[in-house]
């Protein structure tokens, strides 16, 4: 037997574990061949990819190691004797292969198959494979059947009768903070919403990661239903609470592919709210040039799709096309777009009217689910709970059940401005443009870094004015973030791409 060792590597979600070549128990070759290996301990079994180690030092022939995400989902301490053999075949990957052919798959396949990616026996080229198999070509029946076989492998919460709402937005507009309005809004009225959010994976900032900036996410299934039960309504992470584990794994190998199909898309966002326990969601689609949907007749083709699959699952869907050309807010990053949702809970007068509106348009669209709101009067309900600094209580009343963040974050201090070539009125911001440079600069995993827009769609601009300052968590972070923004500023004035980077 040999014995765990915990291998302190991030592997971000994929589990590996570690093998010494000198190893005389097993003959590490003839694992290495494989897609997988099997790990087998007291009362556990965890398939697992192998990588060999040559270095006595970080494990000698006698011990298996763990990345850290091997050792927190085998949950066995180091010192445990474990032994590896060979998985057993996968009969699932017999529908991966029909389904590269061009078949269309049963319900009891995408069962199989999304049973044995959440249980983690597929390898990414496996899961590769299938992801780009499905964005070939789905039927309309497919993607219901996958959006069940996901929502069935995954932790479903029950409310019991409550009236529970929920709303996504689709992405791809930076600065797009409206859950952290929404939510606060929707529990001051008084209905019950448990929102589960994403972390940023190529983008800037994810909510949970501007959550974060105010209070913990990292929260447990039962710890953020007691907060639920208590308060009426949270902002989490939702990769803690397990609702869609096959949707987390496939999330790491469609993103580096580049793969967001529609019906991916709508599979995983769905599956999600249905083992949230949601009965009312309200969908924003934003529009624009560099949007995720490009055009209004994409948009139309989206909603349709999703209204039929929330429908079979017996989910009411309520679709809003919104205004996706430029940023939404001012602040681009963790801690400039929590500063931005503060300003505007506060009813601070330099808020962004952008972030503002958008936030009590989608609030208003789930208060009117409420029988006693007549409707076209969501927005107005909204408002006043807005105004009236109810909604601002209940994200402190959020903040503290959930526990505040354990220090307090500012925007980074080595910053970078972005100056007009030229006088004009600014016509287009590029939001893919702005968001790697925002990525560039640090954000997410510098909450402080990211980017300050100054200038927006419409407003004037003279030579040498400043459209957006980049702020940055280190110096060859900034470095790299200015060099981008002097190629190409993502911002076009009076027809030109203009922007200079100064110091």
């Amino acid at each position: 037997m040999l014995k765990l060792k915990r291998i302190g590597i991030d592997t971000h979600r994929e589990s590996i574990v570690y093998l010494n070549r000198g190893c005389t128990l097993y003959q590490p070759e003839e694992f290495q061949a494989l897609a997988k290996i099997e790990v087998v301990g007291p009362g556990r079994q965890m398939p697992a990819t192998l990588n060999i180690v040559d270095d006595p030092v970080l494990l000698t022939p006698d011990e298996l190691g763990l990345s850290e995400e091997a050792f927190r989902l085998f949950r066995l301490p180091e010192g445990t004797p474990v032994s590896i053999g060979h998985p057993r075949p996968l009969e699932s990957l017999e529908a991966v292969r029909a389904k590269a052919q061009g078949h269309v798959l049963s319900a009891a396949d995408y069962n199989a198959v999304i049973r044995d990616i959440a249980a983690l026996r597929y390898s990414k080229m496996e899961i590769a494979a299938f992801l780009v198999a499905c964005a070939s070509f789905m039927t309309t029946e497919e993607v219901l059947n996958l959006t069940r076989a996901m929502a069935a492998v995954g932790h479903r919460l029950d409310w019991g009768d409550k009236w529970v709402v929920d709303k996504h937005c689709i992405g791809g507009i930076p600065g797009n903070r409206t859950s952290m309005i929404l939510v606060p809004l929707v529990m001051a009225h008084g209905l019950v919403i448990p929102k589960t959010s994403s972390r940023a994976i190529t983008s800037p900032a994810g909510t949970a990661d501007t959550m974060e900036v105010l209070a913990r996410v990292d929260i447990e299934t039962d710890e953020m239903r007691a907060i639920v039960e208590r308060i009426g309504g949270c902002l989490v992470w939702g990769g803690r609470v397990n609702l869609s584990p096959a949707d987390d794994v496939m999330i790491t190998v469609e993103r580096p592919l580049g793969i967001d199909t529609r019906e991916q898309m709508v599979a995983s966002i769905l599956s999600k709210k249905l083992t949230a326990g949601s009965r009312y969601l309200v969908l924003d689609i934003p529009v624009g040039p560099t949007a995720k949907v490009r055009s209004q007749g994409e948009a139309i083709r989206l909603r349709k799709l999703f209204e039929h699959v929330a429908g079979a699952l017996g989910l009411t869907l309520e679709t809003i096309i919104t205004d996706g050309s430029q940023p939404i807010g001012r602040g681009v990053g963790p801690v400039l777009e929590a500063r931005d949702v503060m300003a505007v809970l506060r009813n601070e007068p330099d808020a962004p009217a952008d972030l503002r509106e958008r936030g009590l348009l989608l609030a208003g669209a789930l208060i009117e689910s409420d029988r006693d709101v007549k409707g076209g009067q969501g927005i107005r309900r909204a408002r006043e709970l807005l105004e009236s600094g109810a909604a601002l209580r209940a994200m402190e009343r959020i903040i503290e059940a959930q526990g505040p963040a354990s220090q307090k974050l500012e925007p980074s201090t080595q910053c970078h401005e972005v100056t007009a070539a030229r006088t004009g009125v600014v016509e287009a911001i590029d939001c893919l443009r702005i968001a790697r440079v925002a990525r560039m600069a640090g954000a997410p995993a510098f909450k402080g870094a990211g980017v300050d827009l100054l200038k927006k769609a419409g407003e004037p601009v003279r030579a040498g004015e400043p459209l957006y300052r980049i702020h940055a968590g280190l110096k060859a972070d900034l470095d790299f973030a200015a060099e981008l923004a002097t190629q190409d500023s993502g911002y076009l004035v009076d027809g030109l791409v203009d922007g200079v980077a100064t110091a």
